[in-house]
């Protein structure tokens, strides 16, 4: 399980890296200054589960189902959150009404609270 977290964290850690450089740049054309500021939002949430993910998988055993749990709620809270910001941050560009993700945000910024909670009971 370790090495699926850290690789998580890795993933995570590169794409948003690679996001933010598209974002500092190429975005800069074709968003406007309200969008490609969610749009960063997106990818500093992103990296903060991804530095957050990788701390756990290098201190935790995993051998709790707690501590599984941890990296589910961060993970899947992330793809949620980070995922639904970046789509509907490019719904005028693409012409597309993508009004439906905006309740997905909050709920994974929840999973992502739910996660942070989760380490503190772990800890208690």
């Amino acid at each position: 399980m370790n090495s699926t977290v850290i690789i998580t964290a890795a993933l995570l850690g590169a794409l948003a890296i690679l996001l933010g450089a598209f974002g500092a740049h190429a975005f800069k054309k074709i968003l406007s200054t309200e969008k490609l500021a969610s749009f960063e939002v997106g990818v500093r949430y992103q990296m903060y589960a991804a530095l957050t993910l990788l701390v756990i998988g290098f201190n935790f055993s995993f051998e709790y189902q707690s501590e599984q749990v941890i990296y589910y709620l961060i993970t899947s809270g992330t793809l949620l959150f980070s995922g639904s910001i970046y789509f509907l941050s490019f719904a005028e560009y693409w012409k597309k009404n993508l009004k439906f993700l905006g309740p997905i945000t909050p709920l994974g910024g929840l999973l992502m609270i739910a996660g942070w909670v989760a380490i503190i009971i772990r800890f208690l």
